[in-house]
């Protein structure tokens, strides 16, 4: 059964940084591409960030681009999103998705409050 477990979520302050990280298993982590997704509180989910099977190639919404990073680590069957300038607003469950299918993991919240 594919495994995805986000970590790294917390408290920050508006203009903090922090690092989510996403530990996969029982599948072939090299041969899917890999999303972040996240969720506010009351609405919908919201695409992040997509990132190709190699990390070769990256895709961000406008809404993060230049404070958000995706990346990955095949070795380590991990995948990571560096958050910088964090606003209120970036406040949501963040998860890691497993293209194309979408399967996720349970989550983990940032929130960004003074």
């Amino acid at each position: 059964e594919v495994q995805l477990v986000e970590s790294g979520g917390g408290l920050v302050q508006p203009g903090g940084s922090l690092r989510l990280s996403c530990v996969a298993s029982a599948f072939i982590f090299n041969s899917y591409a890999m999303s972040w997704v996240r969720q506010a509180p009351g609405k919908g989910l919201e695409w992040v960030s997509t990132i190709d099977s190699d990390g070769g190639k990256t895709q961000t919404a406008d809404s993060v681009k230049g404070r958000f990073t995706i990346s990955r680590d095949n070795a380590k069957n991990t995948l990571y999103l560096q958050m910088t300038s964090l606003k209120p607003e970036d406040t949501a469950v963040y998860y890691c998705a497993r293209n194309p299918e979408g399967h996720r993991g349970k989550g983990t919240l940032v929130t960004v409050s003074p």
